[in-house]
């Protein structure tokens, strides 16, 4: 592991990138709350500029580039929502970007990433045979990596999140954390435990093919098959050669949940119905294990919903109450 993330790391990350960011509401949820006997709040990271928490990471890590190494452009594999944000971040600092994806990727996704202006590759059929892509490209063209987790400026602008909910609410007792390759996860336990150990921190993530807890169980980097989730964004491996998420996600972290898809769709769900809110899947894995009672005595919740990049046609077939399974189509 290299040089430790410090609390300071995210305060002068919230300077770089204050005025490229929002700072996103922080709502209550009657019908959580209600429903679990214990006030519930969501913080609205799909309201952030791409749809989703991503844009934190990615524009700390752009705007802390040289000049230099602006002018070489930047390129970074993506399961869709990072890919948006590099894409966005890279536009507005006048840098070229390159996004490599796996065929999983959902074709919405795809597109949006298209429209900020940065061009797509789609490799094979795993985040990390589209990383082979970027491996290429930084060896061969000299273009700069931006991964979308394991780095010390992403880490350091997803914790601009935990610094905005632990303001907010100083006394919340329980984090929900969306989980994949562990930047956010990582970013916003470091500020809980930085400002309060006491702060339960709970990484929510899906059944099908999660390699941070893998990993965590095999003690090592470990790949997973990744297979079609409602919670396509929390696709992906960590890395074989991982130097921060693994060991914090490892340390800060309280407890691991897991959530499967019936329970991801009823997340997507009751957001709608209850809380006027468009999720995708992974942004609603925290909603899904509260509503299926899988976080023991919660007490005062932070639920984070992080993003809104879900295809509308399929979110109308959730929310419309239909059983939906992408494995069988």
């Amino acid at each position: 592991m290299k040089d430790p993330i410090t609390f300071a790391d995210v305060l002068s990350a919230r300077k770089t990138i204050a005025g490229h960011v929002i700072h996103t509401p922080l709502r209550p949820s009657a019908a959580l709350s209600d429903r679990i006997g214990s006030p519930v709040w969501l913080k609205c990271e799909q309201q952030q500029y791409t749809g989703s928490f991503k844009l934190r990471g990615a524009a700390n890590a752009v705007l802390r580039l040289r000049d230099e190494e602006k002018a070489k452009g930047v390129v970074g594999v993506s399961t869709g929502n990072y890919g948006r944000a590099l894409a966005f971040a890279a536009r507005n600092a006048g840098v070229r970007s390159i996004i490599c994806m796996s065929e999983l990727v959902p074709q919405n996704k795809v597109d949006g990433i298209r429209a900020l202006g940065a061009e797509v590759r789609i490799i094979g059929q795993s985040q990390d045979e589209a990383q082979q892509e970027v491996d290429r490209l930084v060896e061969q063209d000299g273009m700069i990596m931006l991964p979308p987790f394991d780095h010390a400026d992403v880490i350091a602008g997803q914790g601009t999140l935990g610094l905005e909910i632990v303001e907010a609410l100083p006394d919340v007792d329980t984090l929900l954390v969306p989980l994949s390759g562990g930047g956010l996860l990582a970013g916003v336990a470091l500020v809980a435990k930085s400002v309060n150990p006491m702060i339960r921190v709970v990484g929510i993530t899906m059944e099908r093919g999660c390699a941070m807890i893998t990993s965590l169980q095999e003690g090592k980097p470990t790949s997973v098959k990744e297979l079609p989730t409602l919670a396509d964004s929390l696709g992906g491996g960590i890395g074989e050669n991982n130097q921060y998420t693994f060991d914090m996600c490892g340390d800060l972290t309280d407890d691991f949940v897991l959530v499967n898809e019936a329970q991801i769709a009823d997340g997507i769900r009751a957001a709608y119905h209850d809380d006027q809110q468009v999720i995708e899947g992974a942004g609603a894995v925290g909603i899904a294990a509260l509503r299926a009672g899988l976080v023991d005595n919660p007490g005062r919740t932070v639920v984070l919903t992080t993003g809104c990049n879900i295809d509308m046609d399929l979110h109308k077939r959730i929310v419309g109450g239909e059983d939906v399974d992408l494995m069988a189509e």
